[in-house]
């Protein structure tokens, strides 16, 4: 199949992804939006007001970078899980399978689809925090960088979890039991610098906590690692998944019983 054949593929998954969560914009878009706006009132206005300065900037500006993050991991997840599984339970993954469509190219698509609820829903998160604080973005590369590697990467996790999941819920354990886990601790709500040196040794193996600084660094300009060293490893870990998925789908894991 040429490539024009292939791009065409792939233009019509990431279409149809779009369409669906659009269409469902109630349930995709708004409830994000609901959450995180209830986190700036609670945690920005009420709370940040008694916490004060948190890394030279008040409590406010401190959160946001990790709610944007914390909404793009969950969208971008969410979306490629739901609807890669759902594609599966109506066995409608199999006409793919046996079309002359590339496996690279349907992975391409589901991710591509999940990387644009991600950021969408992002989008529209930073708009939501304008109502309540100031944003300056420091460093425009990096920011954009992380936020593309970081919906890519949680894409792809939440096609490998698909290809696994049997039934629905096991659609709902990995975001619950790993996912929620890692977000909260990954420095979306406080400087890992605070912790005590055993916790912050722990919290260098939160992978989320070199997305969410990195996040921090490009819009703040403040970060608790170092940013080079975390979008090389962001890089590599979205290659080494990359490869595993692709691997999965070539050998139909979770597809052909």
């Amino acid at each position: 199949m040429s490539m024009h054949y292939q791009w065409v593929a792939f233009q019509t998954i990431v279409v149809k992804e779009i369409r669906r969560f659009v269409r469902i914009w109630p349930q995709t878009l708004l409830p994000p939006a609901i959450t995180m706006t209830l986190y700036f009132v609670i945690f920005g206005n009420l709370i940040g007001s008694r916490i004060g300065d948190m890394g030279g900037f008040d409590y406010m500006q401190f959160i946001v970078p990790g709610l944007v993050m914390m909404s793009v991991i969950q969208n971008s997840y969410g979306n490629v899980v739901s609807s890669f599984y759902s594609t599966k339970f109506q066995r409608s993954i199999e006409e793919m399978l046996v079309s002359p469509m590339s496996s690279t190219t349907i992975l391409l698509g589901y991710v591509a689809g999940g990387v644009a609820r991600g950021i969408c829903v992002g989008l529209i998160v930073t708009l939501l925090s304008l109502f309540f604080t100031e944003l300056q973005v420091q460093h425009v590369l990096v920011t954009i960088l992380v936020v593309v590697l970081t919906a890519v990467l949680f894409s792809i996790g939440g096609f490998i979890n698909a290809m696994f999941a049997n039934k629905f819920d096991d659609v709902a354990i990995i975001p619950t039991f790993v996912l929620t886990p890692l977000t909260y601790l990954g420095g979306v709500f406080y400087s890992i610098d605070l912790l005590p040196e055993f916790w912050r040794t722990v919290s260098l193996f939160n992978p989320v906590v070199y997305m969410v600084n990195t996040f921090r660094y490009g819009l703040l300009g403040v970060s608790d690692v170092d940013v080079l060293g975390s979008l090389a490893a962001i890089i590599l870990f979205t290659g080494g998944l990359f490869a595993v998925a692709l691997w999965m789908l070539n050998r139909g894991v979770g597809i052909r019983q």
